[in-house]
This record gives structure tokens, C-alpha cells and sequence, in this order.
């Protein structure tokens, strides 16, 4: 176990930073880190890593297949857990070739290189990070199930509901062995705000208006990103190949009662007149497509592997807004565009 070298696609971003840093502090596997370092891509995420013993950092496309060849002949890869993509469903409808290119051509890329270093049968594991998205949308009643038929409803939900096929169908034609987990909406520190968490409460700070799409009634569960990242952990160790196992944080909240909530969370942080930071809301035009509902049922993941939630979302709303709030130069660098020339200036590749 302790040979592994992991290939962690998008570890600069959101979720894949914390992967790499979880798994660096709790394994001595060697992790091999690729990101293109695109906009949401950030190198500070990964501080105090970068020079980690055990970690090497790749600036690169997973649809390039020179660099993906090279790093599986110079690292050895035992492993890949595939986060890369793109990931913003208002992004996506602006530009849905781009979402293709990379979250379904880039995976095909990333699945065949895989499965001519590794050939059939070999004990290799391909882990494919996907979303609760490629579900579509639910009613006021009901649960996304992982036999759930896929009906995806934006380009970006499209995207990775292809990627999702073929990386079952890298399995059954050529009998890679593959997981794939599907999560639920993602909140935690270091997440990009343009995501509807950290957008307000940048917002709230600057008593900026707090955009609210159509009447706020749309329906999402929150999982806390560390404990997606515990699942993912499990699911890469444990889980059965060829299954997918849902991730959840049981935690449905309205979009409008959502920001509520954090108003008051913020307010409380900052010292304001409680109710003042709901003064901020402005509701403007709905997305279009916009998917009315979603909710995981995660009782598989918890009765196979004995993973569940380890934080209602009230601690980790507070919990993310104090880190922003103590990590005000962060989000000042992200939004005014200087994180890039920041950081990158600091690291020598």
C-alpha cells in the first residue's frame, strides 16, 4: 500500500486540494498532483504541500496525452482519482464546448492512457469524481439513488454524465478497474467565489447585493468538502469495483433560506445589527434550466463502508465563514484577480 503513486487530477482546485492534502498527511503514498492551473486552479491551495517529500506538482492538461504518458512512465502511477473539470453550470451554458472538451475528451484521454500502462485485470484503480447532477431534477419528493437513470438537464451536467459513462464503459469493454462517486453540493474553505457559498459572503463583506436566481426556492444538499473527502477515501480503499456510490450530506436547504442563514451567521461574525445582511438580497432571473431540486439517498455508502456526515451544515456553514472571514487577503487576491501572478511567483517547479 504504502508504493501506491496516485495521479490526483485538479488538485489545485476546491475539492482536489484538500484530497491531496488529506492524503499526504495521512498516507506515504506518493501523489502526483496534475492541474492545469486554469481559473479556478489556484497554487496557494496547496501551501505547505508543494514541497512535500511525497508530492510532485504537474502544471498540465488531462487531455494532453504526451504529459499524461510522462508522468505515468516517470511516477510509476498505481492510482488516479479523477477530479479535473469544469464545473459551473452558468459557465457551461455560456460556453458548452469547453466543458466538453475537457470533462468528457479529457477523461476518454486520461481512461486510455490508464488502460495502456495498466492493460487488463491489473489491481490498478481509476476513481471518478462526479456530481449528483447527472440525475437531473427531482420533484418535491424523492431521493437520487445510484440506480437512478441519468437525466441530465445543463451542458455541464451532460458533460459529466458522458464522462461517467465511459468511464463504466473503460470497465466493462476493457475491464479497468474503476469507482465513481457522485456528491451532492460542496462548501468547505478555499472554494472559488463564483460558487453561491462564497460569492455571499465576499458580498456581505463588501455590502455588496447578494444575487438570489428566480424566488430562491430551488432545492440543494450540502455536503461539508472534508467530509467529502473522508468518502472519497473510503470509496478509493474500499469500495466494490464497477459500483457507484452516492455522496450526501443530508442536508437540504432552500437556496433563499440557505442565504438567510448565512446573513445571520455573518452578521453575528461581524458585529452587525442582526437582520442587516438580508437587507442585501436582490432576486434577479432565473437560470436557465434550472433544475428544481436535488437530494441524495447516501444509505449505500454508510451500510458498505460506514461512511457518513461528520458535521451538521449549521457548524460547517460557521466554520467556512470564519475561515474567509480570517482568510480575507485570499478571497481579496481570487476576486481581484491576482492570485495567479501571487503565488506562482512563489513556487519553483
Amino acid at each position: 500500500m504504502n508504493q501506491k503513486s496516485i495521479l490526483i487530477t485538479g488538485g489545485a482546485g476546491f475539492i482536489g486540494s484538500h484530497l491531496v492534502k488529506f492524503f499526504l498527511d495521512h498516507y506515504s503514498y506518493k501523489i502526483v498532483t496534475l492541474d492545469l492551473l486554469t481559473y479556478a486552479g489556484n497554487l496557494e491551495n496547496l501551501e505547505g504541500y508543494l514541497d512535500h517529500p511525497n508530492h510532485i506538482f504537474v502544471k498540465g492538461s488531462i487531455g494532453d496525452e504526451q504529459t499524461l504518458n510522462t508522468i505515468f512512465k516517470e511516477h510509476l502511477t498505481s492510482d488516479v482519482i479523477h477530479l479535473a473539470a469544469e464545473s459551473h453550470v452558468d459557465r457551461s451554458i455560456s460556453n458548452p464546448i469547453a466543458f466538453v472538451e475537457t470533462n468528457v475528451l479529457g477523461t476518454v484521454t486520461l481512461l486510455n492512457v490508464a488502460k495502456n500502462h495498466w492493460g487488463k485485470d491489473s489491481g490498478h484503480r481509476f476513481h471518478h469524481v462526479s456530481t449528483d447532477e447527472v440525475y437531473g431534477s427531482l420533484g418535491n419528493e424523492g431521493l437520487f439513488h445510484e440506480t437512478t437513470a441519468y437525466d441530465p438537464r445543463s451542458p455541464y451536467s451532460a458533460s459529466k454524465a458522458s464522462s461517467d459513462h465511459f468511464v463504466s464503459a473503460y470497465h466493462h469493454t476493457y475491464g479497468l478497474d474503476i469507482v465513481i462517486s457522485n456528491c451532492s453540493n460542496n462548501y468547505g474553505s478555499h472554494q472559488f467565489p463564483e460558487k453561491l457559498i462564497p460569492l455571499m459572503i465576499n458580498n456581505i463583506c463588501e455590502k455588496k447585493p447578494l444575487p438570489v436566481y428566480g424566488e430562491g426556492v430551488n432545492v440543494r444538499d450540502w455536503l461539508w468538502v472534508k467530509d467529502h473527502v473522508s468518502a472519497i477515501d473510503v470509496i478509493f480503499h474500499k469500495g466494490k469495483i464497477g459500483e457507484t456510490y452516492n455522496i450526501g450530506g443530508n442536508e437540504e436547504r432552500r437556496n433563499i433560506d440557505l442565504v438567510h442563514e448565512l446573513c445571520e451567521v455573518m452578521d453575528e461574525l461581524l458585529n452587525r445589527k442582526p437582520g442587516s445582511s438580508k437587507q442585501l438580497i436582490t432576486f434577479v432571473k432565473d437560470r436557465a434550466g434550472h433544475d428544481l431540486r436535488y437530494a441524495i439517498d447516501a444509505r449505500k455508502i454508510k451500510a458498505e463502508l460506514g461512511w457518513e456526515p461528520s458535521i451538521s451544515f449549521k457548524k460547517g456553514l460557521k466554520a467556512t465563514a470564519k475561515w474567509y472571514l480570517e482568510n480575507k487577503d485570499w478571497l481579496s487576491r481570487i476576486v481581484n484577480g491576482e492570485y495567479k501572478s501571487y503565488y506562482e511567483s512563489h513556487y519553483k517547479s
